[in-house]
């Protein structure tokens, strides 16, 4: 993992085991790190130690689905690919694109991962309303769902949204659910420049289609929108956001090329900022660059290969002080080894003090993914 070779590997089957693994890996003063289907093991920077890697595909379990609730609760190690088609069988789904296919729930939570749908339905901190996780020693701590136990007031849904492993292992998740729509379609349109790219995601974002995602595609210059409900519904809408797109608009049942995928690249940049940035951001960017970008004011930059330390620098550094402009920022999910040496992953972290308390009360001995996250957490 990142060239961090684990001592040792457990993989536990059930809630009771996995409190077993982190309690001897307490009573050792071993460094642990989890692991689903390594889908996003190399995102952050490496862990400074692995001592015991905990591999979670043997809790691959739907443990409940109240499907009269729109609730569902799920083992950490269960795909998402998985998940999604139990909950089909009812006519629901948890509303989470799955950029990367093999994601399990537990890597998903912990890297916080989201698509094009977070416009409407939002990230796993929006999704998760309870969470079962083992703490540094080796305590099984519950928060949330349709349990009683709560730890210390803390919401550990959103506090392990995007923690890379860093305050506990994540054993299972209850997550709202949603109906799958009775009809979809998808409006694309091509734009030609960042002017008119900026243009045609205001003219949707503020108008009455109510579409569940807008999605900006490059280098391919596409504007696409997701429209979800009842046929008749979907259709008058997916017309008339044609319409206010132009004549380059066209309506289709498929989503386009690139719809929920990260960009290509070894070197990949999270990027976050208000809507109206999108402009700025593809200016900078130039039209040959890999870029995704969501009506959420969310999206994700692909770095080609050849691309060299200084380089991503360059482009790293300028991304973060146009995005800044707007209070947005750039994180680096992964790249190359030679790169990351050289660079700064996460940028400015406004709340680094805070998180490394809340790092100090989970793990006081800092023994869990140690160093994966931002400021060496």
């Amino acid at each position: 993992m990142l060239g961090v070779e684990p001592a040792l590997v457990a993989a536990p089957e059930n809630v009771t085991e996995a409190a077993d693994v982190m309690r001897v890996a307490a009573e050792n003063g071993l460094a642990v790190v989890p692991r689903g289907a390594e889908t996003r093991l190399d995102w952050g920077a490496p862990p400074e130690r692995c001592d015991l890697l905990v591999d979670t595909h043997r809790l691959d379990g739907l443990i409940e689905h109240a499907a009269g609730d729109l609730v569902a609760k799920a083992e950490a190690g269960l795909p998402m690919e998985r998940l999604a088609e139990k909950l089909a069988e009812r006519d629901q789904r948890l509303a989470l694109d799955v950029p990367l296919p093999g994601s399990t729930v537990g890597g998903t939570i912990a890297t916080g991962a989201a698509g094009p749908l977070r416009s409407l339905y939002g990230t796993p901190r929006s999704l998760v309303i309870g969470l079962t996780i083992v703490r540094a020693d080796g305590q099984v701590a519950r928060s949330g769902g349709k349990v009683v136990k709560n730890v210390a007031g803390y919401d550990l849904g959103r506090l392990f949204s995007g923690s890379f492993g860093t305050l506990g292992l994540i054993v299972d998740a209850t997550f709202r659910l949603h109906p799958v729509p009775a009809a979809t379609a998808y409006v694309v349109c091509a734009v030609s420049g960042p002017e008119d790219a900026h243009d045609a995601v205001q003219t949707v974002l503020h108008c009455a289609v109510a579409p569940s995602a807008v999605e900006y595609i490059g280098p391919s210059g596409t504007v696409a929108v997701l429209l979800e409900g009842v046929p008749d519904g979907v259709a008058a809408r997916a017309r008339q956001t044609a319409d206010l797109l132009g004549e380059n608009a066209e309506i289709s049942g498929t989503a386009p090329d690139g719809w929920g995928r990260y960009p290509d690249g070894t070197t990949l940049i999270d990027i976050s900022a208000p809507p109206p940035a999108l402009r700025d951001l593809l200016t900078l960017l130039g039209p040959d660059i890999a870029v995704t970008w969501s009506g959420s004011g969310h999206g994700h930059v692909g770095l080609p290969a050849e691309s060299t330390p200084d380089e991503v620098a360059d482009v790293l550094g300028r991304l973060r002080d146009a995005l800044g402009r707007h209070r947005g920022g750039a994180v680096v999910r992964y790249t190359p080894e030679e790169v990351r040496g050289e660079i700064d992953l996460w940028g400015p972290v406004p709340a680094l003090a805070l998180m490394r308390r809340v790092k100090d009360q989970f793990d006081p001995d800092h023994r869990l993914s140690p160093g994966r996250f931002a400021g060496g957490i």
